[in-house]
């Protein structure tokens, strides 16, 4: 069996994505605030996982689009 993604889920894993990066780069500023210096590495690692991380969420985690009647 072929698996495809779904519009929906493409959009909320690009959505993840940017959430999950905008919170690693947070993460990296907030760092240097207490450090003087932030390594490279670091930087990538923390806004590379939880970008990743998000994007897997979103992918996984997406809103149903059949309705359920609970008659």
């Amino acid at each position: 069996m072929s698996a495809s993604i779904a519009p929906t889920q493409t959009g909320a894993a690009v959505v993840g994505a940017l959430v999950g990066a905008a919170a690693g780069i947070l993460l990296v500023t907030a760092a240097g605030t207490f450090s003087i210096t932030v390594s490279g590495l670091f930087a990538g690692l923390a806004i590379g996982v939880p970008a990743l991380a998000g994007a897997v969420v979103g992918a996984v985690v997406t809103p149903s689009t059949s309705r359920s009647d609970s008659r």
